[in-house]
């Protein structure tokens, strides 16, 4: 098994229509800027500890 084998079993992926693309191509950067600072404030205070760390394994593929 290679090492991009492993990795592609990882994760999650994650698929979005062109439809989709083009409408939050439309959203004006402040909200989508707003979006990402409220959703960053509420996981730094929903995820604490082991949690967190199980997270940051996920989000680096090591899960």
């Amino acid at each position: 098994m290679t090492a991009d084998s492993r990795r592609s079993k990882r994760g999650f992926t994650y698929t979005v229509t062109e439809e989709q693309v083009r409408h939050y191509m439309a959203v004006p950067a402040e909200a989508k800027l707003n979006w990402l600072a409220d959703t960053n404030d509420f996981l730094s205070k929903a995820l604490t500890g082991r949690r967190r760390e199980i997270w940051q394994k996920f989000r680096r593929g090591e899960i």
